[in-house]
């Protein structure tokens, strides 16, 4: 079969599709053929080569798929060879055929195509997650989404609606991604500052003008500040996030997208005094000590999708052969929204 291998740390010339056997799943686990599978920036971190993301060389990536069960083994019940799912992967999902936990696999709903499906079990429920699990999302908060223009962040722009509804603010990297988060639904949408990094000088670019991204979104609140900050720059904002938080607001940091070095966090002092909580987050965490919190998740995003409550744009890459110049477009800072990758028929 044909899978995405990264052969050693770097970029587009490090991976290459390779014929590789085909897996069998062992006991608790399912074997899927794969229809699409998602993109995740995870696997951009883990191509560079940044700490605890590959245990070896080669990699295989690929940590969300959709597709219809192969193979089932020792012990699988609920499930059945041909059924339409989507699975979360520990790796190796970028391939024509993946091994997965049953615990992790779920059937997919009559009305919901395999090529959303693989948006949802990482890039789906982890927005879910973040909002209602970590983040504590209540109806009528004011929530700040750095990377905005991504494919969480365009994740959480449709989900906040349909939990309750509230304030949207997005920061992006470049000024020019500004327009996507805004149509994805984000009322204001301001630059970090691409010379100096997160929490550098810039024009707002929703219109806004003057000072730096911690005024422009502090006015964008009145005065308040924001509820909820999601944030997945590791510590290179977290100066920023404590800047504009509103007191008793969380702040949740679910990744490192820059993989330079992460600061300590705020004294205590300062964290009682605004009544904050800084609170980490982690997919890969979750999967392997609490799978059910997970896969009640993903269940809950394809009943959404099901309902047509939820709609999640995604681009289609034509095939495996196209994943390694999409990443570098995640890496450089150029992708919007959510890729996923056609794989099988």
């Amino acid at each position: 079969m044909r899978a995405l291998v990264m052969t050693a740390p770097g970029g587009a010339e490090n991976s290459e599709v390779r014929e590789v056997p085909v897996p069998h799943p062992g006991p608790g686990q399912v074997a899927v053929d794969v229809a699409h599978a998602g993109l995740n920036f995870v696997d951009v971190m883990t191509r560079r080569g940044d700490a605890a993301y590959a245990a070896e060389w080669p990699y295989r990536p690929g940590k969300e798929v959709s597709g219809t069960v192969r193979e089932l083994g020792a012990g699988v019940t609920g499930l059945a060879v041909g059924d339409r799912v989507v699975a979360a992967p520990v790796g190796a999902g970028l391939a024509e055929v993946v091994v997965a936990e049953a615990a992790l696999t779920v059937p997919l709903p009559d009305g919901v195509a395999l090529r959303e499906a693989a948006a949802v079990p990482l890039g789906l429920a982890t927005s879910m997650l973040l909002l209602t699990d970590a983040g504590r999302f209540t109806a009528g908060d004011t929530v700040l989404v750095h990377s905005a223009g991504g494919g969480i962040g365009n994740a959480v722009a449709r989900l906040v609606p349909l939990l309750g509804g509230g304030r949207l603010i997005g920061t992006v990297g470049r000024p020019e991604k500004a327009a996507a988060a805004l149509a994805s639904g984000y009322d204001h949408v301001f630059a970090r500052g691409a010379a100096d990094g997160p929490g550098a000088d810039g024009p707002g670019t929703d219109g806004s003008s003057g000072g730096g991204p911690a005024e422009a979104i502090r006015a964008a609140t009145g005065g308040r500040g924001v509820d909820l900050v999601l944030d997945p720059l590791g510590t290179a904002a977290l100066d920023l996030d404590l800047a504009v938080a509103a007191p008793g607001a969380r702040i949740v940091l679910f990744g490192n997208a820059g993989g330079g070095a992460v600061a300590d966090l705020p004294p205590l002092g300062r964290l009682m005094a605004g009544n904050l909580t800084v609170t980490g987050f982690s997919h890969r965490g979750l999967a392997a000590t609490a799978p059910e919190r997970l896969a009640r998740a993903v269940r809950r995003v394809l009943r959404l999708l099901a309902d047509g409550g939820l709609d999640l744009p995604v681009t289609e890459l034509p095939g495996l052969d196209a994943v390694p110049a999409a990443h570098d477009a995640m890496q450089e800072g150029r992708a919007t929204g959510k890729y996923v990758v056609r794989v099988g028929g």
